[in-house]
């Protein structure tokens, strides 16, 4: 028979904390992943905005104001990729931004082919925001003491 403790503290879980390989794929994917969204998508955005407007299709006009806001969303999400203690949070943001670009890309500039590559960064976001879960745990510990 077993019996169940009532003064059992169960505050101090055990987080899942991914193995050695599976750690260094991590950090070599939020590395890269987040050099990528701090250099190639979000800083062009911050830096020369006016030209990726002027460039854009005319089916995708997006306002300078959502440009630049989509711009400083990206940095900070490849910067806090790289963070230890932000990576969840930001992989989790970056993913709910990569599929709003989806979205973007298959029903406002009706190139649906276009979609595949965000939506793959998405999963790809999904799966370390997941994988490094029990940094959100000790973020909201730290914080809440």
């Amino acid at each position: 028979m077993t019996t169940i403790d009532p003064t059992a503290d169960f505050s101090e879980d055990r987080a899942y904390r991914p193995g050695k390989v599976r750690n260094r794929v991590l950090w070599t994917l939020q590395i890269l992943l987040g050099l990528f969204f701090i250099i190639a998508s979000g800083g062009p955005k911050l830096v020369i905005p006016n030209t990726l407007t002027d460039n854009a299709p005319e089916n995708l006009t997006i306002p300078l104001g959502l440009l630049i806001f989509i711009g400083v969303v990206e940095v900070a999400g490849g910067i806090g990729l790289m963070v230890p203690r932000l990576s969840a949070l930001a992989a989790a943001g970056l993913s709910v931004l990569t599929v709003l670009a989806a979205g973007t890309q298959a029903f406002i500039a009706d190139k649906p082919s276009m979609a595949i590559f965000p939506l793959v960064l998405a999963a790809i976001f999904a799966w370390i925001a997941y994988e490094r879960r029990a940094t959100i745990t000790d973020l909201r510990n730290s914080l809440t003491r």
